[in-house]
């Protein structure tokens, strides 16, 4: 849990730096022309032409994003940025419930080992109740059946850690489905834009950059766009997953180990 709010606090670090060096980049352009004088040296191609000087403008990475989602097609960058905003919010909740889900095993097993050492099945169970996360349900599930032997306890713990490993793995698969339909609505904007850069030539009758540039413009932002959001969410959708699969582990591993001190329990008895 540390681990995903630290992760957190450095992304928005990082964001709120970059914003900054755009604002304070802004001030100092401002002063800099108040500063300079008001009639610069130009070229003599320049003094002959009569154009103006324009200087570059330094952009940060954040506003040149923002210029260029505003300048794509509403409709379909409306829906990108949909996916991205459900996209995150399903992976931030997973990786909050696998985070919580992630428990001690070992002290665990150490105390219910101790308390079946003692007889005390209800102090074993205890101990299952106050932890959190699908292992102690398991365990939990399987010490209501310690009485019927340890064939019924197996039953009982593979049954359950069915049940838990749904409740892991839900919602994961809506987000291998943003996944796959951002790269494809993105794929339906370039061809659009393709379209509309033809109908354009069609209706102008010549082809000339200033005529396609609009189409083609919209056809590479949506790709651009479609594709960032697709590599950002599979980022996530992998770190859930190998979540999921040490979860997945631990869970076995500790049926396994509960059945052994099930065993010794009944021999005891």
């Amino acid at each position: 849990m540390k681990k995903v709010f630290a992760i957190l606090a450095i992304l928005g670090v990082v964001a709120f730096g970059t914003t900054s060096t755009v604002l304070a980049q802004e001030p100092e352009t401002t002063q800099e022309a108040a500063a300079a004088p008001s009639v610069a040296p130009q070229a003599p191609e320049q003094l002959e032409s009569g154009s103006p000087v324009v200087e570059d403008e330094v952009v940060g990475l954040h506003k040149t994003m923002k210029i260029k989602f505003i300048e794509g097609n509403a409709g379909f960058m409306s829906l990108l940025a949909l996916l991205l905003i459900f996209g995150l919010a399903l992976c931030i909740e997973r990786i909050i419930y696998l985070s919580l889900a992630s428990v001690n095993t070992k002290k665990l097993l150490a105390g219910i080992s101790t308390a079946l050492d003692k007889g005390d099945v209800e102090g074993a169970k205890e101990i299952c109740r106050n932890t959190r996360g699908p292992v102690a349900s398991i365990m939990y599930q399987g010490l209501t059946r310690i009485d019927e032997g340890p064939e019924v306890v197996e039953k009982t713990v593979v049954s359950y850690g069915g049940v838990q490993m749904g409740l892991l793995e839900r919602n994961v698969t809506w987000i291998s489905l943003f996944i796959s339909i951002s790269p494809m609505l993105a794929f339906m904007g370039t061809v659009v834009g393709m379209i509309m850069a033809f109908d354009k030539i069609q209706e102008v009758g010549d082809i000339s950059p200033t005529v396609v540039a609009g189409g083609i413009k919209l056809a590479l932002i949506t790709t651009v766009f479609g594709l960032i959001i697709a590599m950002i969410l599979q980022t996530f959708f992998n770190f859930i997953l190998t979540k999921i699969e040490a979860l997945t582990s631990e869970m076995e591993d500790c049926s396994i180990s509960l059945l052994d001190i099930v065993v010794k329990y009944q021999l005891k008895k």
